[in-house]
């Protein structure tokens, strides 16, 4: 297969751009089905004359079906776009980019979509599939999976389907809340999850960052350390990587120790602990939840970020990361951080 590729790089290169083109429109139709042709055009930046003569085509084809609500895969478009994801892998050239970051991190695997997700929707979209995916493999009879908060673990919720079900699930929040963003912050992402794959979660109703004397306190309550049972019992964590300085002021980080993370030159944050490039922890703050010296026990763990600016952020806490960590990251990161 990747020498038919090859060789169609050479003589046909349009015809893979085509391909590219193609694939692309349909995968977004159905992550985000039914869709309008301007959206798609925004989301996608091909000109609406462009995409005009595109979906003209693939209508053809019995790919898609258009009607007043917007455009979405049939049968046989969807058949055709499954049979596509493994070609346009290799074309892209995503399992060498794969093979040559889990060598610079000393991963144990590492899961690479194409583009940047924070340009496109539908790629933020992708980081969400492709580590459910990978999960969807390590489900047992019966599963804890842990989740943090963050608009990347809010896309993995959104890619979750009821089939991904079938084994008894939990979810829980890995820690407490953060700010006033309520729908990016763990526990609405568990009970989301919950719902979208018809399972069952828990909620742990306690801020994220709390002083020792609250925390000890907090620790006590019956509720509390129910919950705290079953995070800490988890067998799968998913959590995103941090902007240091970007996390610092969503927490509404005291003067001092926001000068304390910008001398100590953090780049990363991840449950509460804050990490300079080298991957060293510089600045913690005591939080409710999962704790670092609990990944260790935890069997799969996923990181999930990607975008040009959380470039430096996930090369730096993949230095500190559980070698049994899975990476989940999109093309520009993989780029990016190769490149040195």
């Amino acid at each position: 297969m990747n020498s038919i590729i090859d060789v169609q790089k050479r003589l046909l290169p349009d015809l893979i751009k085509i391909m590219q083109k193609r694939y692309q429109i349909l995968r977004y139709i159905q992550l985000m089905q039914p869709v309008g042709r301007r959206s798609l055009s925004q989301s996608l930046n091909i000109t609406e004359r462009v995409l005009r003569g595109e979906i003209q085509f693939l209508k053809e084809q019995n790919l898609l079906s258009v009607a007043n609500s917007g455009m979405s895969l049939t049968e046989e478009g969807k058949i055709i776009l499954g049979k596509l994801e493994h070609i346009m892998r290799d074309i892209s050239g995503l399992p060498e980019l794969e093979d040559a970051l889990e060598s610079l991190l000393d991963v144990s695997q590492c899961i690479v979509v194409s583009g940047d997700s924070e340009e496109s929707a539908w790629v933020k979209s992708e980081l969400g599939r492709a580590c459910l995916n990978s999960i969807k493999s390590h489900l047992k009879d019966e599963n804890i999976i842990a989740v943090t908060g963050g608009t990347t673990m809010a896309a993995v919720a959104d890619a979750l389907t009821p089939d991904f079900g079938g084994k008894n699930l939990l979810f829980v929040p890995a820690r407490g809340g953060i700010g006033t963003d309520i729908k990016n912050q763990a526990n609405t992402i568990c009970e989301k999850m919950a719902e979208k794959s018809q399972a069952d979660h828990m909620v742990l109703y306690v801020p994220d960052q709390v002083s020792e004397e609250v925390y000890n306190s907090f620790i006590q309550e019956p509720s509390i350390r129910k919950v705290l049972g079953k995070i800490k019992s988890a067998n799968i964590l998913i959590h995103g990587i941090g902007d240091a300085l970007t996390m610092a002021k969503r927490r509404n980080t005291s003067e001092e120790d926001l000068q304390k993370i910008i001398q100590e030159k953090a780049v990363a944050e991840a449950f509460g602990y804050y990490f300079n490039e080298n991957g060293d922890i510089v600045h913690s703050v005591q939080t409710v939840g999962l704790q670092l010296e609990d990944l260790e026990k935890i069997s799969h763990i996923y990181a999930v970020a990607g975008g040009a600016t959380k470039v430096k952020a996930i090369k730096a806490y993949m230095k500190f990361a559980p070698k049994h960590t899975v990476l989940v990251t999109d093309e520009v990161v993989t780029k990016s951080i190769l490149k040195g």
